[in-house]
């Protein structure tokens, strides 16, 4: 995992999932993740993608947690840019490395194969 930090000097294939996560917005906030301090690193490498989120999951919070719906959120819009779209595999992690998002596309479909435009 690389801990992210806004000013390092990233790898050239990070820079369009870092393109891609500057869209992402804490809805509690109303900033972009990458500043709003949400990740705290990732991982690139071919055809997957790793994300550690700054919070630690703990299901009794989550049941009335505010953050927890935040976190749902932002989870919820990784997995939709990248999923499928990017990358084959899609893994985001709390900082204790639980997972809290998995993609997994074992099948080996493509994105056309579930475009809208075949709807």
């Amino acid at each position: 995992m690389k801990v992210y930090m806004p000013d390092r000097e990233w790898p050239e294939h990070y820079r369009p999932v870092l393109d891609e996560l500057a869209k992402v917005k804490d809805p509690i906030t109303g900033g972009e993740v990458l500043d709003s301090g949400v990740i705290a690193g990732l991982e690139v490498s071919g055809d997957t993608l790793k994300i550690w989120l700054n919070f630690e999951s703990h299901a009794e919070y989550n049941i009335t947690g505010e953050s927890a719906i935040a976190y749902s959120k932002i989870i919820g819009d990784i997995m939709e840019r990248f999923a499928l779209v990017k990358f084959d595999n899609v893994y985001i992690y709390d900082l204790k490395n639980n997972p809290v998002g998995i993609f997994e596309n074992k099948r080996g479909y493509r994105w056309e194969d579930i475009s809208q435009e075949k709807v």
